[in-house]
């Protein structure tokens, strides 16, 4: 089986093409902003214009128009190669990257948020979220996370604001998505936000005859 991984829920923007479970070719780059112009040619740069039997995608929690744009550009190729397209959290593959390097330990992720805020999520030995993510202010962020090894574009932040720990810094990267858990997977392919949209529907102010 071919898969596609695609990873744009952050300033990164990131794609892998895996053979079985080998990694066949990958693009990694730090945009901040343009990845509505960038992901579809970094695809399209891989062997066979990237095309897979089934596709990975990030859900976030992190930049909500990449999040969008990947989510979008997953659910077009999988219905032009009928691929089965399977989404995963962002945070769990940023853990799964730190299992990678670090062994099969307890993991904290601490991703930039908005508004001063961090995404924060504690995960066990096995990948298994320990409670839901959460958007929070950097000392509670720091008190909530427990684990020794802190895992993230923040996790320097966190370590220095509790004066404990080791940091990995680190954007995600869709290489290691095949390091993600079977149960970090699902089909429901639905943006995690994490916290609520920046801006709200305008209400209704029109007078009925």
């Amino acid at each position: 089986m071919t898969t596609l991984a695609i990873d744009c829920s952050t300033q990164a923007c990131s794609v892998a093409l895996f053979e079985g479970a080998d990694l066949r070719a990958y693009d990694h780059r730090i945009l901040g902003r343009g990845h509505a112009e960038q992901l579809v040619p970094m695809i399209a740069a891989l062997p066979g214009k990237g095309e897979a039997d089934r596709i990975l995608v990030a859900l976030g929690p992190g930049s909500f128009t990449g999040i969008r744009i990947g989510i979008a550009t997953a659910r077009a190729l999988g219905l032009a190669w009928k691929a089965k397209v399977e989404g995963y959290p962002t945070l769990a593959l940023v853990a799964a990257m730190a299992r990678a390097e670090n062994g099969p330990i307890d993991i904290d992720v601490a991703m930039h948020g908005g508004h001063g805020e961090w995404f924060v999520q504690g995960f066990d030995a096995e990948g298994k979220a320990l409670g839901e993510v959460r958007s929070l202010a950097p000392a509670e962020a720091a008190g909530t996370a427990k684990s020794e090894i802190v895992a993230g574009t923040q996790a320097d932040a966190l370590v220095e604001q509790r004066n404990w720990g080791t940091a990995m810094s680190t954007h995600p990267d869709a290489r290691f998505a095949l390091h993600l858990p079977a149960h970090a997977l699902s089909p429901e392919i639905r943006p995690i936000y994490g916290r609520a949209p920046d801006a709200k529907p305008t209400a209704d102010t029109s007078v009925t005859p």
